[in-house]
């Protein structure tokens, strides 16, 4: 959700600095800013920072109390008008690490540290244990196919295949596809991989879900031990959670000319 705060107001106006108004990304909102032209610019604004997420997490708005938005410099001129400082306000994300062996470890270790939500599941309990995995939110041993049938999977689930053997794996796949999972990614050789795959089409499972696998699962780092390969992995997720592009940040480097100073990047005045 979007949370919108006053920061600042016209003299004697309400609503008054503090005030916040909390918008959903349908326009449902919790709060009352009086109903006004004001208030109704704020929320469709607020809706559009929130169909515009992860670019601009946090910024300050500007209005004038008709409704109007007005430019950061006109309000440093005397404009009277109010401040608003939108923050988005993200669902949590999980992500769910079928297989608790090196690779999970390291999955859920880093995975933790960068934010998401960790639940880990092996058909093995002394894979799957509190002591083996203190960082996990979840830990489950048993079936599978039960766990993941009860596991709730939405847009904010990101799963992860990486257990012992294909057939597991496939297992895996076969609960999760079709369930409006936000990434869903197996690990394996891509021999191995496309076996399991045309295997599954050839017994009816829907092309399209299986080409929206993320598989083989990971960037290409060239990475071997299970710690490097878990670092591509979750360089793989954090890129499909924030929309980026996975390339090398000096591709879009200036090029260096001696002498002349790289032209400064746009102020962006709303902010």
């Amino acid at each position: 959700m979007a949370v919108a705060t006053v920061i600042a107001a016209p003299a004697n106006a309400d609503p008054g600095p503090g005030a916040k108004l909390l918008v959903r990304q349908d326009g449902r909102h919790v709060g009352d800013y009086g109903g006004a032209a004001f208030e109704a610019a704020l929320i469709d604004d607020c809706t559009n920072a929130l169909n515009e997420f992860p670019r601009r997490p946090i910024q300050a708005l500007y209005y004038h109390p008709k409704g109007a938005r007005v430019h950061r410099l006109e309000v440093k001129g005397g404009a009277d008008a109010y401040e608003v400082m939108v923050e988005i306000i993200e669902a949590p994300v999980t992500l769910l690490i079928c297989g608790g062996g090196h690779i999970g470890l390291s999955l859920a270790t880093i995975g933790a540290h960068v934010g998401f939500s960790v639940a880990v599941m092996d058909d093995r309990e002394m894979y799957a244990n509190p002591e083996r995995f203190p960082m996990a939110d979840k830990v489950m041993a048993g079936d599978f196919e039960a766990m993941l049938r009860d596991f709730p999977i939405t847009s904010t689930t990101y799963v992860v295949m990486v257990s012992r053997g294909h057939k597991q794996d496939e297992v895996a796949l076969r609960s999760v596809l079709g369930r409006g999972a936000r990434y869903v990614g197996m690990i394996g050789s891509k021999r191995r991989v496309s076996t399991v795959l045309r295997h599954m089409a050839e017994q009816g499972v829907s092309i399209e879900e299986l080409e929206r696998v993320y598989t083989p699962i990971g960037f290409d780092l060239g990475a071997e031990t299970p710690e490097e390969i878990a670092v591509s992995i979750v360089a793989e997720l954090i890129a499909v959670r924030r929309g980026g592009s996975g390339r090398p940040m000096r591709e879009g480097r200036p090029p260096i000319r001696p002498g002349k100073p790289e032209p400064a990047e746009p102020v962006d005045v709303t902010r």
